[in-house]
């Protein structure tokens, strides 16, 4: 009876600690980061703003990128991260080499490279470039290049959320966080 319920009690704490596991465990962001989209920016700033959204998030990336690549396996696949910009941000990527046509915040058709270098002078990838409830670019928001870790792109996304690019730099509020 006892040996019994030892090892019960073994298997409830072993499927509790599987639960927790698998709950923090890294996930696909193209599914759980990325909003679908088909491809029209006009009618995603309805929707944002429908849902109460703070801004738009664009990833600006390529195929053979690195640092994009870096970003989606060791921060943008983690579920803290998933859910903060999930629930502040409508989140798309756009191709700076793609020459599939997307609708830009004015309703205009463009390809998504016209998109990207004309529209929005993207050379280097990644960049996140949030964009507001208008369709315009928050200048002091826009993020080049591959994030330390979850931690600094957690405080990008405070950073515009707490609508701090309005006073100040991404650096300088970092470094306020930092010594708090």
């Amino acid at each position: 009876m006892r040996e019994s319920m030892s090892r019960w009690a073994l298997l409830c704490w072993l499927a509790l600690a599987c639960a927790a596991a698998q709950a923090a465990a890294p996930r696909d962001p193209g599914e759980y980061f990325f909003d679908q989209s088909l491809g029209d920016f006009s009618e995603e700033l309805a929707l944002a703003r429908e849902e109460g959204k703070s801004a738009i998030l664009i990833m600006f990336e390529m195929d053979e990128c690195p640092f994009c690549h870096r970003m989606k396996q060791t921060v943008l696949n983690q579920v803290e991260v998933q859910a903060y910009y999930r629930k502040h941000f409508k989140i798309f990527t756009v191709d700076i080499e793609g020459d599939v046509e997307i609708i830009d915040f004015q309703g205009k058709p463009v390809s998504q490279k016209d998109f990207a270098f004309r529209q929005h002078r993207v050379r280097a990838t990644p960049v996140f470039a949030f964009f507001d409830l208008e369709g315009n670019p928050i200048k002091r928001a826009r993020f080049t290049g591959a994030a330390s870790g979850t931690e600094e792109f957690l405080l990008l996304g405070r950073y515009v959320v707490d609508g701090a690019y309005e006073t100040t730099s991404f650096t300088r509020y970092k470094r306020a966080r930092r010594e708090q």
